[in-house]
C-alpha cells in the first residue's frame, strides 16, 4: 500500500464541498472577528485609563473580565451544543460580544464597562469550541486541514481588527469606533445565521460512528490536552522573556518591535502550514519535530547575537504556533462524535488557562535564576512533550496508517 493511498483510505472527503466550505469560510470570519474583539481592548485600555481616571490594576481587572468570562464559560457552552444546534449558539454568542461593545460605547464609567466586557467575553466563549467543531463536523476524517485554516483565521484577525480600530481613532471618537466593531459584529451574526449550514447536536450523531471511535480514544484525550497545555505553556513563557532577550543583546525599541513582529508573522504561517504538514506525515511526526525544533531554536536565540536572532525569529513562530494546529485538528479523532463540542471545550478551556499560568510560574523563576534560565527552562518544557507524544501516537489512526504504508513501501 502507498502513502496516498493509506492517506486516501483514512481521509474522507466531506459529503457536501460546498456545504462544508461554507462553514469553513464562516467560522473562520466569525474567529477573526473574535480574535480582533480580543486584542482590541489593547487599543482602547490607553483611552479608558485617560477618560475615567483609572488606575493600571482596574485595567488590568478589565482585561481579565474579558478573557476570563471567556474562559470559564467555554464548557457550559459545548454541553448547551448538546441540546441546542451550535449554529444558533454561535449567531447568539456572536451578537451578544457585539451588544457587550455597544454597551461598552454608552457606559459612564467602571461599572458599566465591567458588564460590557463581561458580556462581551460571555459571548466570545462560544466561539472557539463550536466553530472548531462545527468545522470538525463539516470535514469528517478531513477536517485537519481545514481546523488549520480555520486557527490561522484567527491570526488574521489579530493582526487586522486591532490595526483598523487604531486607524479609526486617529478620526472619530473611541465611542463611535466601538460602535463601528458592534455593527461589524452584528453584520457577522446575521451572515451566519443567513449562510452557514446547520452544525446539528452533539448527542445527534451516528450511534455507528460514536460506537466505533470510542473504544479507539480511550485515554487518548487526556494525553492530547497535557501536550497541549505544556506547549501553551512553552509559547507564553517564551513570549513573556523574549522581550528583555532583546534588549539584553543591544535592541532599540523599534527592532523589538520589528523582531515581535516577524515572530508573530511566523506564528500565523505555521498554523497553516503545519496543519497541512500533520495531514502529510502524521501527527507524531509533526509534532516531535516541532517541539525538538522549537527547544533547539530557543536555545539558540539565547547563545546568538542579535541579527542572527532576528532571523531565526520567522523560524521560531512557525514551530511555536504550528503544533497548535495539529493538536487542534486531533481533538476529534480522540473524542465520541456526541462530545466534540465539549472536548473542544475541555481543550481550548485547558490550554487557556495554561497560557495564562505560565508566565507567573516562569515569572518565579526569572526573579530566581536570571530571564536566560527561564527561558531555556520554557526549551527544556517543550522537550518534555516528546514523551507525553510518543504516549499519545498509540492511539492516533494517522500515525498507525502512515506507519504501515512506510513498512509496505520499504522506507525506515
Amino acid at each position: 500500500m502507498t502513502h496516498n493511498e493509506t492517506t486516501a483510505s483514512t481521509t474522507t472527503a466531506p459529503a457536501n464541498r460546498t456545504r462544508a466550505a461554507r462553514t469553513l469560510a464562516l467560522t473562520g470570519l466569525n474567529h477573526a472577528l473574535h480574535d480582533g474583539f480580543t486584542d482590541a481592548i489593547y487599543v482602547l485600555l490607553p483611552i479608558w485609563q485617560t477618560e475615567f481616571a483609572l488606575s493600571y490594576s482596574v485595567l488590568a481587572i478589565f482585561r481579565g473580565l474579558y478573557s476570563g468570562t471567556m474562559a470559564c464559560l467555554q464548557i457550559p457552552a459545548g454541553r448547551l451544543a448538546e441540546r441546542i444546534d451550535a449554529k444558533l449558539i454561535l449567531c447568539c454568542g456572536t451578537a451578544l460580544s457585539a451588544l457587550g461593545y455597544a454597551l461598552a460605547g454608552i457606559s459612564g464609567g467602571i461599572v458599566g464597562l465591567s458588564f460590557a466586557l463581561a458580556l462581551a467575553g460571555a459571548g466570545s466563549s462560544t466561539q472557539h469550541p463550536l466553530a472548531s467543531a462545527a468545522v470538525s463536523r463539516a470535514y469528517g476524517r478531513a477536517a485537519r486541514r481545514p481546523l488549520g485554516i480555520y486557527n490561522f483565521t484567527g491570526d488574521l484577525g489579530k493582526a487586522a481588527i486591532p490595526a483598523l480600530m487604531s486607524l479609526l481613532l486617529v478620526t472619530i471618537a473611541w465611542r463611535h469606533a466601538v460602535f463601528t466593531l458592534a455593527i461589524a459584529g452584528i453584520a457577522v451574526s446575521v451572515a451566519m445565521a443567513v449562510w452557514m449550514p446547520a452544525v446539528g447536536m452533539g448527542h445527534a450523531a451516528d450511534a455507528k460512528e460514536r460506537s466505533s471511535k470510542s473504544g479507539r480514544s480511550r485515554g487518548g484525550f487526556y494525553w492530547l490536552l497535557a501536550i497541549g497545555m505544556l506547549d501553551s505553556a512553552v509559547r507564553m513563557g517564551f513570549l513573556t522573556f523574549l522581550p528583555f532577550l532583546l534588549i539584553e543583546k543591544g535592541a532599540s525599541l523599534p527592532i523589538s518591535g520589528f523582531a515581535l513582529a516577524l515572530l508573530f508573522i511566523g506564528g500565523a504561517a505555521g498554523k497553516f502550514a503545519c496543519g497541512w504538514l500533520g495531514d502529510r506525515i502524521g501527527t507524531r511526526r509533526t509534532v516531535l519535530f516541532t517541539e525538538v525544533a522549537t527547544a533547539l531554536l530557543i536555545l539558540g536565540v539565547l547563545v546568538l547575537p542579535l541579527i542572527p536572532v532576528i532571523v531565526v525569529l520567522p523560524a521560531l513562530g512557525v514551530m511555536l504556533n504550528g503544533t497548535s494546529s495539529v493538536l487542534y485538528g486531533t481533538v476529534p479523532e480522540l473524542t465520541p462524535p456526541h462530545r466534540t463540542e465539549r472536548a473542544f471545550a475541555l481543550f481550548y478551556t485547558g490550554t487557556i488557562g495554561a497560557g495564562a499560568g505560565a508566565p507567573v510560574l516562569y515569572g518565579f523563576l526569572g526573579d530566581a535564576f536570571g530571564p536566560a534560565t527561564a527561558t531555556a527552562a520554557t526549551a527544556m518544557t517543550a522537550l518534555a512533550i516528546c514523551p507525553f507524544m510518543i504516549a499519545l501516537s498509540r492511539h492516533l489512526s494517522d500515525d498507525v496508517a502512515i506507519g504501515l504504508a512506510s513498512h509496505s513501501s520499504g522506507q525506515p
